[in-house]
């Protein structure tokens, strides 16, 4: 379970995030939903430690997300933030095995090259395990870090916008992959989501936020509300019932 006790981050007296209080429960997909600027990412990067907090208290999986030690913590919890930069030319593969490094401490075995192997398969990218991640489409080399962040095989899996730059149709792959991930490898993957009907469609729970605050939290049947995703994005939203759940309609 993520649980967030009084988190609160401060950027001026006129931007700020929380108190958040909250618990995630551990398994399938949960998904942070709300306007630009309502805390989302923070939130995000507050739960994976790479934004100190100003106040309150993180655990995830009972550690303690600040007085935890990070090699520890490693091995429970990964994050893949929107911007990924690699100064060096990496490979697919090479780039795959950056996520056994809390396990191999970068000296890889025999064991890890399966590990790596079993997720380059997962995510498709077996014929290009050998390309350069600057000679792959945008989606292709999303996938990859995904991959990555799976190969790290932690319980917990956070993701930033995962969408971020991708089309409808990789989109769609992009969702059925994490979607496997949560049913087939039992991850638990909280993630911050643009698109609220991809949210709909794939999640088992959404949190909606909106000015540094959480307004709502449950199942997707009682987040797609059309009175409260109105109020929350501040424009009428009308909910329909798709072939495969609820659908906002703007």
């Amino acid at each position: 379970m993520i649980a967030i006790d009084n988190a609160r981050k401060s950027y001026s007296k006129e931007v700020k995030i929380g108190p958040l209080n909250i618990e995630i429960p551990n398994a399938g997909i949960t998904s942070l939903i709300g306007p630009n600027g309502a805390g989302k990412s923070t939130t995000l990067l507050m739960i994976g430690r790479l934004l100190n907090m100003d106040g309150g208290q993180i655990k995830v999986g009972n550690m303690d997300v600040l007085e935890s030690k990070s090699e520890d913590l490693a091995k429970v919890l990964t994050i893949l933030r929107q911007e990924n930069h690699f100064v060096t030319r990496l490979t697919v593969r090479q780039l795959v095995g950056f996520g056994r490094f809390p396990h191999s401490k970068g000296r890889l075995t025999r064991e890890d090259d399966v590990v790596i192997s079993k997720y380059i398969d997962f995510l498709d990218l077996t014929e290009l395990e050998d390309r350069y991640l600057d000679e792959l489409s945008g989606g292709q080399r999303q996938r990859a870090y995904v991959a990555m962040v799976l190969c790290q095989e932690t319980e917990y899996v956070l993701l930033d916008e995962p969408l971020n730059n991708l089309d409808v149709a990789r989109s769609v792959q992009m969702m059925s992959h994490l979607r496997q991930a949560a049913n087939e490898l039992g991850r638990t993957i909280l993630m911050v989501m643009h698109d609220i009907n991809f949210a709909a469609q794939y999640s088992d729970r959404i949190c909606a936020m909106k000015e540094g605050r959480i307004v709502a939290f449950g199942t997707v049947e009682e987040i797609m509300n059309s009175e409260l995703l109105t109020d929350i994005f501040e424009t009428e939203i009308k909910i329909i019932k798709g072939p495969q759940g609820p659908l906002a309609v703007f």
